[in-house]
């Protein structure tokens, strides 16, 4: 796969056209997008089914590996949320696991980032953005409301504070996707330029040149790979946070 452009490697292509027509016309062509996820998903399970695989009371390094993100998110659940949050425990760490290796995978060359596309990202984001509604209002009733007006806030403000209450909310699902998607898709094309730069200079007399950038390149990569594990904490930090905001009001 070659690209003229940065931004080239972040179109979506198919690679098995399949529609269905009917009453509904649905698309289900299968993508490079569609592929990564796919991929990631692959990875991820074995990851996880190599680590639980024949556990031993001394765990190996891989054991060790899963074992240790097992606690992180357990931690960053009972922390965030409280002891009760530990019930939607599997969901915050699918997620997790899923944005981890969705970021990694694209590191790889050839690949697709997933989660460089703003439709993947805000996807999850309204999706767990509406479940923790209704969970708040599963769990509190009407009563739930009071979400939205700060204890010890001005009566005199209050129409005014509830609206900015309000509009905060309905932006979260925007900043946890905008987050994610820029951090990956700035991370990949500065990536694509300075690789580009470095295939450039190899192709001339002054290929020693492409020495600097090259170092460069693998600087960022590593950067790349931390940032793929903050990217993912980040988000699962604020999953916690809202998930505490639908169980537990303050008022």
């Amino acid at each position: 796969m070659n690209f003229f452009t940065p931004l080239e490697q972040f179109e979506i292509n198919p690679i098995h056209p399949l529609r269905m027509f009917g009453l509904f016309d649905f698309d289900y062509t299968y993508t490079n997008s569609s592929h990564a996820i796919f991929i990631t998903t692959l990875v991820a399970f074995l990851f996880l089914s190599l680590g639980i695989y024949k556990i031993k009371l001394i765990p190996s390094y891989w054991q060790s590996v899963v074992e240790m993100l097992y606690l992180f998110i357990v931690d960053i659940v009972k922390q965030q949320a409280g002891i009760k949050a530990i019930k939607y425990f599997p969901i915050i760490f699918t997620t997790f696991m899923f944005i981890l290796f969705s970021n990694l995978v694209g590191l790889v060359p050839e690949n697709f980032t997933s989660t460089s596309h703003i439709i993947i990202t805000f996807t999850i984001s309204l999706s767990f953005n509406i479940g923790f509604l209704m969970l708040g209002f599963i769990t509190h009733g009407l009563s739930y409301l009071w979400f939205f007006v700060p204890s010890g806030a001005p009566k005199a403000l209050l129409p005014l504070i509830v609206v900015i209450e309000v509009v905060s909310y309905c932006l979260r699902p925007f900043s946890l996707a905008i987050r994610l998607f820029a951090n990956m898709m700035a991370g990949h094309t500065l990536l694509y330029i300075l690789s580009s730069f470095v295939i450039a200079l190899g192709q001339t007399k002054y290929f020693i040149l492409g020495l600097l950038p090259f170092i460069l390149v693998a600087a960022v990569v590593f950067l790349e790979i931390g940032i793929a594990f903050l990217q993912a904490y980040v988000f699962a930090i604020l999953l916690t946070i809202y998930l505490n905001d639908a169980l537990n009001i303050n008022h």
